[in-house]
């Protein structure tokens, strides 16, 4: 069966590390291709497995060198790592004077090919991550013979104090009165043909984290999440041979090398354990038909590719390309790094890179002053207000499987986060803050060091206070992916035990006014507003969750949950509603006390998204309208900012459409597109993601039974797409010059809830 099985697939992916010469595929079109090699690091092009990041790319010397990173490689400090440092070297040099080179990055196959060399003396690279092995593969081809060098190149080479400018990387440790130390990697000596390199956790920030923010009594309870975790990797090839501890050679001239890195991270183990299994994982991989593992990895980026696409033309072509180009490409970047054990990391993922080109890459510090592949602004900690923009995408475009990590690192932290509601607020249920480390207290700098005369649940970070409307957000996904996919397990075993709490918690943290209604006070709204009364997305959030679960099938509910939600929904005040100076009806953002602002968010417009109580399919649209176009804050396109998004669920393409194209490929810098450097850090991931469900969403929206097909397009665009909607259904439809030439539902009964709105 396994040689049966190894045929077909083979059949359906033949020609392995093909160049672009023939664009036998509709996606290949949007393959990133460079014909000169790179300068720096920020010249990289990204690879990945959804675990194990690689940032490639080929220097002028020819060299080949890649970093790699991996999602669950947090250090004694807490911050997220690059695992190290590759450096390939090859003799003679094919990239040095008048040489023909290209680069390819190959979407559909998920690998990268670089052609170098003139006439009859050329080498090719093709260099992949397995999408279903914990190995990096490169594979080096040439018409003659060559040899090759390869070395580790690590930077953690010694225990060192972190600089001043380094501190806003450590985020959690900023304002500390002392010194954080950087601990250094290890090398092992063997006398085999292979480099093998770790990093063990000897000690850890997380007892005294647990102790400034009053969360002694849990310090048993929970094990250090940090200490005794190691990580690192193993290569080795063959024909390579030692060197030293850090380099390999070819043991002979020869006119192909392949040589394989393979990637471990172990929680709780001894260094001896850690290297014991790195081998045993090298060993079972190499013991895989080489041919066998390429054709499965071409066959798993296949059927992700086939899952969604959207492919713009039309009107403007420098907007339309950069638009499919960049859906492409941020939908790949978030396929490289959206399958580990924890969530993609909105501030770099694991494809930030070093400094030493002098590009800016963030917008809190300026140009980077010679930082190392370790450093990101906002540090540590996980961002509810920049995550959320991730994932939201990734439901329409049907990448369910992405989404775990996100959803299991909040249940995984729910007992946790009962007990600390209990601790901090003396009631039941949960709360998340907005900035919370990935196993569940606070950054530390936002909790706040010196803690005399404070209650243990008071930040000093105001616009993180009492910003806990996060929870509302994270259980409307929740209910978001169980409409779509129909994951009726996911929904029981995950979804509604958080969901439970966060209704808990926002239906017993505030008292009921003298009419029987929560009253929200004291309060914030988002990050912008500190002090208010009843907030807009409070109110919303909880009228959409609520409403969300008194829909669900009454097999899958109980009569006392569906009493109880019903009493808590009759308690949650109504949204406020006032007139304009022209006499329009508009939305504020809360009640009372919306004056002083401290950010710029939208706030009244979350009662359209992520809340959707108003908008395309809803009642009183014009409103909402009046309110977008009288909100306090409109000229940010970038970031977080969701006025892109906003428009596109109120049915307003000339609004929607503003700077979309340039969210999508705004890379300053850097050369690969989705590599998006305005924002919090490169990659700067929620700029994509609201790129990429804004367009979505002008494409394709779900109210109730119905499902509004181009609800916010502009008239001279044309398109080719497949998204998922509500009931495992998925449309695909092609727009031409205004007249629909192609509507495909599946399941076909579904095409009668197709509504296709008029221009506007």
């Amino acid at each position: 069966m396994k040689k049966i099985r190894y045929f077909i697939i083979l059949l359906l992916f033949s020609g392995s590390c093909q160049t672009k010469q023939l664009k036998d595929h509709v996606l290949d079109q949007y393959n990133p291709v460079w014909d000169s090699p790179s300068e720096f690091s920020s010249g990289s092009m990204p690879l990945g497995n959804g675990d194990i990041g690689v940032n490639a790319w080929v220097e002028e010397s020819g060299d080949l060198l890649f970093y790699i990173g991996k999602t669950d490689a947090w250090s004694e400090n807490g911050r997220l790592l690059k695992l190290g440092k590759i450096r390939v070297s090859f003799s003679p040099n094919l990239v040095a004077g008048d040489i023909s080179f290209l680069q390819e990055l190959q979407f559909r196959k998920g690998q990268w090919i670089v052609e170098m060399g003139n006439g009859n003396d050329r080498r090719k690279i093709c260099m992949w991550v397995d999408a279903n092995r914990p190995v990096v593969h490169v594979e080096i081809k040439g018409d003659k013979n060559f040899e090759a060098l390869v070395h580790f190149e690590p930077w953690r080479t010694t225990r060192r104090a972190a600089r001043e400018d380094e501190m806003h990387s450590f985020y959690s440790y900023m304002n500390y009165d002392g010194n954080i130390f950087i601990e250094p990697d290890k090398v092992l000596d063997l006398p085999e043909g292979q480099i093998v390199w770790y990093h063990h956790n000897e000690r850890s920030v997380y007892k005294e984290t647990m102790l400034l923010q009053g969360l002694d009594s849990l310090i048993e309870e929970e094990k250090d999440p940090l200490l005794h975790r190691t990580f690192g990797g193993l290569v080795r090839g063959k024909n390579l041979v030692k060197v030293d501890s850090m380099t390999l050679k070819s043991v002979r001239v020869s006119s192909r090398q392949n040589l394989s890195v393979y990637l471990l991270t172990t929680e709780k183990s001894t260094k001896e354990e850690w290297k014991k299994k790195i081998e045993e994982i090298a060993k079972n991989i190499e013991a895989v038909d080489s041919r066998l593992a390429k054709e499965e990895h071409y066959y798993w980026w296949d059927q992700f590719w086939n899952r969604s696409w959207v492919r713009v033309s039309g009107g403007d072509s420098e907007e339309t390309g950069n638009i499919s180009l960049g859906w492409h490409a941020n939908r790949y970047l978030t396929a490289c790094g959206g399958r580990g054990k924890f969530p993609i990391k909105f501030n770099g993922s694991i494809f930030n890179v070093d400094g030493e080109s002098g590009t800016k890459t963030g917008s809190a510090s300026g140009d980077p002053p010679n930082w190392d592949a370790d450093y990101r602004q906002w540090g540590d900690p996980f961002w509810f207000q920049n995550q959320r923009q991730v994932y939201w995408p990734m439901i329409a475009a049907g990448d369910y499987d992405m989404m775990q990590p996100f959803f299991n690192m909040y249940f995984n932290l729910l007992p946790f986060a009962k007990k600390r509601t209990a601790l901090y607020f003396g009631h039941e249920g949960a709360f998340f803050p907005e900035t919370l480390l990935f196993y569940g207290p606070y950054a530390n700098s936002n909790y706040g060091w010196e803690r005399e005369g404070k209650e243990d649940w008071e930040t000093d970070n105001n616009y993180i206070k009492r910003y806990w409307q996060g929870g509302l957000e994270l259980s409307t996904m929740m209910l978001e992916y169980y409409h779509y996919s129909g994951d009726i397990e996911f929904l029981n075993e995950l979804a509604m035990p958080i969901i439970h709490e966060i209704i808990t918690f926002f239906s017993n943290h505030w008292p009921l006014d003298p009419e029987g209604k929560i009253e929200f006070y004291p309060a914030q709204a988002l990050e912008t507003l500190w002090d208010v009364k009843n907030p807009v997305p409070e109110i919303a959030g909880m009228k959409k969750v609520l409403s969300e679960l008194l829909k669900l099938p009454e097999n899958l509910t109980t009569g006392k949950q569906r009493t109880d939600w019903k009493k808590i929904m009759a308690s949650i005040p109504d949204f406020p509603i006032e007139k304009d100076e022209k006499g329009k009806q508009y939305m504020p953002p809360a009640w009372e006390n919306y004056s002083e602002s401290h950010n710029i968010e939208n706030i009244a417009l979350y009662s359209v998204f992520p809340y959707r109580q108003y908008g395309v399919g809803y009642d009183n649209i014009e409103m909402m309208r009046n309110t977008y176009y009288n909100r306090d804050f409109a000229t940010s396109y970038t970031c977080w900012s969701n006025d892109n998004v906003f428009a596109a669920y109120l049915g307003l393409p000339d609004k929607a459409r503003i700077q979309l194209s340039e969210r999508f490929v705004r890379s300053g810098g850097y050369r690969f597109p989705a590599f998006y450097i305005e924002g919090d850090w490169v990659p700067d991931h929620d700029n994509g993601g609201v790129a990429q469900q804004a367009i979505q969403a002008m494409l394709l929206q779900a109210v109730d039974e119905k499902l509004y097909l181009f609800p916010a397009w502009p008239n001279e665009w044309d398109v080719d797409f497949k998204l998922h909607a509500p009931g495992n259904t998925i449309v695909e439809a092609r727009l031409k010059d205004g007249k629909l030439e192609k509507l495909i539902v599946s399941p076909e009964e579904r095409r009668k809830d197709i509504v296709l709105l008029p221009k506007q």
